[in-house]
């Protein structure tokens, strides 16, 4: 593909930005806070998420998050529920809405359901009085730009011309701010034509405010819809296998912290996301993999579809394997046990429990009829029980509070406590900064520790009485030393 820089392109103005959720609104915020000379508005349906926006009480939890919105809001970042006047106002519109995975239909539990990306489309074809870049910000299916660009087509006023760019995001949350403050690549896919290469110019123009330019990677639409998924999907690959191993550790006695490190020395292997734990979550990993295994199996490569859904199938063997362990270790039985659960998030530093393996964790304690205490240090309590009728419909929120419990601390919590179960990675939880003499005070004995994420000081709390167990190494009775 020619060089963006060889072609003559529009320097963006004023940029709107569909969707004011975890990719729209740190995104945009960065943009904003990095390129003072741009206005960017970002708008969004939901007038209470805009509310909260435009407050002191931001809706996502993100480190760094809050400084960089209060730098800029006001100055060249708004937030609106004007949609129609914000895409007039556009240069360049970024579509960042929710991708969810089908719940019906034709690709159910596998495709992406893109109504959302659909209706924004829409909008912006029949609102639109001038012409705009439109750029493709959400996580979706290889060749959602095909059809965006039909509907901006069929739907456009006399005179409006659109062009259409792909920009996937590759943040990580709980770093998300620090990835877009210092990326390792800005990735933006445009048509092999003059009118494609202006507008991927434009883009990256915006970037380069920041970004040095040779970080700044220009494709085809395609390949760049696909690198988003394939990402993913490599780096919760690497996830289940070393998962995978820690099966293989526990029964043998073998350390999984000591097999990764040892593999990760290996420069062709590298040591990130070689930690084993309970199981990956987030918005994107088992999403993105799965728009893989349906692109697969509809392009009739069902050997390549088989390989893609071992990895989430792993990540769902490894809680199942982690719980049945919790239930062997206490007697057999959790019936009218209290189980302390540290964490609901899927990860440290963000306040997203979305395939969050705590609410696997704890909708498997409840089958097996135990109380659950648990606590988070910033997930909202109204999303907690959302997560938990969503996962359990059978059940109403009443029957499900007569099994679960959200404690204010921690304490609270481990309080006549069998067991404490450590799910999420916060630093808060490590034994240098929770006191676990008191904890230990508090809950019923033998007092057990489960850790699915691999921070605890194992011999330091069986000195001070608690039975410990770990994901990736073996049990006492397996001969741990």
């Amino acid at each position: 593909m020619a060089s963006t820089t060889e072609v003559p392109y529009k320097k963006i103005e004023k940029i709107c930005c569909i969707g004011a959720g975890y990719v729209g609104g740190p995104t945009c915020a960065v943009i904003a806070y990095k390129s003072p000379h741009i206005k960017v508005t970002i708008v969004d349906l939901n007038q209470a998420r805009i509310d909260a926006w435009n407050s002191d009480d931001l809706p996502i939890y993100e480190p760094g998050l809050d400084e960089i919105v209060k730098a800029s809001r006001g100055r060249n970042l708004f937030f609106s529920t004007d949609v129609e006047s914000a895409i007039n106002e556009a240069d360049l519109i970024f579509v960042s809405v929710n991708t969810p995975t089908k719940k019906s239909g034709m690709g159910k539990g596998f495709a992406a359901d893109l109504g959302y990306v659909e209706s924004a489309t829409r909008s912006i074809a029949n609102l639109a009085t001038s012409s705009k870049i439109v750029v493709e910000k959400s996580t979706v299916p290889c060749r959602t730009a095909q059809s965006m660009r039909r509907i901006l087509d069929a739907n456009g006023k006399p005179g409006v011309k659109f062009d259409l760019l792909s920009n996937p995001e590759f943040l990580a949350e709980g770093t998300a701010i620090k990835d877009l403050l210092n990326p390792d690549r800005v990735l933006i896919g445009s048509l092999d034509t003059p009118s494609g290469r202006s507008a991927a110019s434009s883009l990256v123009d915006v970037y380069a405010n920041w970004v040095n330019r040779k970080q700044i990677i220009t494709t085809n639409l395609w390949s760049s819809e696909l690198s988003k998924l394939v990402a993913n999907a490599l780096l919760a690959q690497r996830i289940s296998s070393i998962n995978a191993i820690s099966a293989i550790c526990e029964a043998t006695g073998a350390d999984v912290d000591e097999v990764a490190y040892a593999c990760g020395l290996d420069t062709r292997i590298g040591p990130k996301f070689l930690k084993a734990s309970v199981g990956f979550g987030g918005s994107c990993f088992q999403k993105d993999i799965l728009n893989l295994v349906y692109l697969s199996e509809s392009l009739h490569l069902p050997e390549v579809a088989t390989y893609w859904k071992q990895v989430v199938d792993m990540n769902e063997y490894q809680k199942s394997r982690f719980t049945k362990r919790i239930i062997s270790s206490l007697f057999n039985t959790l019936s009218g046990k209290r189980i302390a659960l540290f964490g609901f998030a899927f990860k440290k530093d963000t306040g997203d429990t979305r395939e969050s393996a705590s609410i696997s964790l704890c909708q498997y304690f409840r089958q097996e009829r135990a109380t659950v205490a648990l606590y988070d240090p910033k997930v909202e309590e109204t999303q907690i029980w959302l997560d938990l009728t969503e996962t359990a419909p059978q059940d109403n929120l009443e029957t499900i509070k007569k099994q679960v419990i959200i404690a204010a601390d921690p304490y609270e919590a481990a309080k006549n406590a069998d067991a404490i179960v450590v799910a999420t990675e916060w630093d808060m939880f490590k034994d240098t900064n929770l006191d676990y003499e008191k904890l230990y005070s508090l809950m019923n004995k033998p007092a057990f520790i489960f850790d699915g994420r691999l921070i605890l000081d194992r011999p330091k709390l069986e000195k001070i009485g608690f039975k410990v167990e770990v994901i990736g190494k073996a049990s006492h009775d397996i001969g741990y030393e």
